[in-house]
């Protein structure tokens, strides 16, 4: 039985998180960091093949503003679908959960009971335990037995979307920066640099709030954003050579 169950015993070790504390970390997590490193790697492929095919500074800021702008609200409208999606689905199950307490009562009750005995109880301690749960709370009881869900504290599509056009944006930032500042022939040098940096600080936030390998998720997200600019760079120089 999982710590969050289980009755009896202490706070979760501190190398365990709570189940739904790790579950909010990880939606904030998709939604922050992923939507950091998007920011990053997508604006930085944009100035970067500008900027290989013009020198102008207009163009090139003109550019990474508005890949920041259609990126920002992209994620957020792909994340508000994807999480309002999700939590509809997860409001009809719990619907469903109330009205069979409702109508099959003691056939809920005894499925509790059942739950608690495959998780390693005896039949009479799964049978009291699932009766305790029932009169403290027999709704919560069962969403988080059966379904999973904590039903007071489901996702909020409007908190993903924000945190998602935010994060998008911020990291969006540094590329435009990076571009936007140096010197001439230091631009592209510069913003490579400095993109691959970032990536790597990210990459390995990543890893270590989902409790991943560190190396494995830097060297992914490194490897990616170079491929990403050193392909847009190969296009805009083609653009430039070809006159387009």
């Amino acid at each position: 039985m999982s710590e969050t169950t289980e009755p009896g015993r202490g706070a979760p070790h501190p190398h365990e998180p709570h189940a739904e504390g790790l579950a909010s970390r990880l939606n904030w997590l998709r939604a922050g960091v992923l939507g950091a490193n998007d920011g990053i790697v997508s604006t930085a492929g944009l100035v970067v093949g500008v900027a290989a095919a013009t020198t102008s500074l207009p163009a090139i800021f003109t550019a990474g503003i508005a890949g920041l702008s259609a990126g920002a609200i992209s994620m957020a409208v792909g994340e508000y679908v994807s999480v309002s999606t999700q939590r509809d689905s997860e409001r009809a199950l719990l619907a469903k959960e109330r009205m069979e307490l409702r109508d099959e009562p003691d056939f809920e009750l005894a499925e509790l009971a059942d739950i608690y005995q495959a998780k390693g109880l005896s039949p009479a301690t799964a049978r009291q335990v699932a009766e305790e749960l029932t009169a403290h709370d027999a709704f919560t009881a069962h969403a988080e037995a059966e379904l999973g869900l904590n039903p007071h504290q489901l996702t909020n599509p409007w908190q993903a979307a924000l945190s998602s056009a935010v994060s998008f944006i911020l990291g969006a930032l540094l590329p435009l920066l990076a571009i936007m500042l140096p010197p001439t022939t230091a631009r592209i040098p510069v913003t490579f640099g400095s993109v691959l940096v970032a990536l790597a600080v990210t990459g390995s936030v990543s890893a270590r709030l989902g409790g991943s390998r560190r190396g494995r998720a830097v060297v992914r997200v490194v490897i990616g954003g170079a491929l990403a600019m050193a392909i847009t760079y190969a296009i805009g120089q083609l653009a430039n050579v070809s006159g387009i």
